[in-house]
C-alpha cells in the first residue's frame, strides 16, 4: 500500500487574494539549488524543459512533460534574482498562474552544512480550486526532490485526490 505524502501547503492572506506557500528544505547550497529550477536540462527531470533567451520581460515556452499529453505553455518571466528568486506569470486554458520560487540559505542537520529553503508560492485572487492545484504543486516539488537525490519520482495518484481535501479546507493565516 502507498504512503500518502503529507501535504505542506500553508495560506496566506494578501492585499490582493491569498498566497499559496508551499515549502521544502535541500541539503544543497543555494546557487545548485538555482541551477536546478533554472536550467532547462535540470528542470527536465522534474517539471519539464524549456526553450528561449529567459531573462525578465521575456516569454519562454515550458514543455509539461509530467502533464497529460505534454503540452507546451508560454511563461513571462516577471523577475530573476540569481540565485534567490524567480516569478512567472502564465494563461492557459486552466486560468491564470502567478508562480515565484524564493530560495534562501540554511543549515542543514546538526552538522550545520549548507542548504537551501525553496519557497514555491502561487499568487491567487481567489482560494476557489485549492483543491485541484495544491496537490499538483506537493508532487512537483517532491519530482525536483527526487531528481536531486536520485530517488524513484513519486506518483502523482499518490498526491490527488488523496490531498485534495487538505487544501480545500485551508484557511488563510
Amino acid at each position: 500500500m502507498a504512503t500518502i505524502p503529507t501535504p505542506t501547503g500553508r495560506l496566506l492572506r494578501t492585499p490582493g487574494g491569498v498566497d499559496l506557500v508551499l515549502t521544502r528544505t535541500f541539503p544543497l547550497p543555494v546557487e545548485e539549488m538555482w541551477a536546478a529550477v533554472t536550467e532547462p536540462a535540470r528542470t527536465a527531470l522534474w517539471f519539464g524543459p524549456w526553450e528561449g533567451d529567459g531573462g525578465p520581460g521575456t516569454t519562454v515556452r515550458v514543455r509539461m512533460v509530467f502533464e497529460e499529453g505534454e503540452p507546451w505553455t508560454e511563461l513571462r518571466v516577471e523577475a530573476c534574482e540569481a540565485p534567490h528568486r524567480l516569478a512567472v506569470s502564465a494563461v492557459d486554458d486552466a486560468g491564470s498562474w502567478n508562480l515565484e520560487l524564493r530560495l534562501s540559505g540554511t543549515s542543514v542537520g546538526a552538522s550545520g552544512t549548507g542548504g537551501t529553503e525553496l519557497h514555491l508560492i502561487q499568487h491567487r485572487d481567489t482560494e476557489a480550486g485549492l483543491g485541484d492545484i495544491g496537490p499538483g504543486w506537493e508532487y512537483y516539488l517532491d519530482m525536483l526532490g527526487a531528481s536531486l537525490d536520485g530517488t524513484p519520482r513519486p506518483v502523482f495518484e499518490d498526491y490527488y485526490p488523496a490531498q485534495k481535501a487538505y487544501f480545500e479546507e485551508l484557511t488563510p493565516e
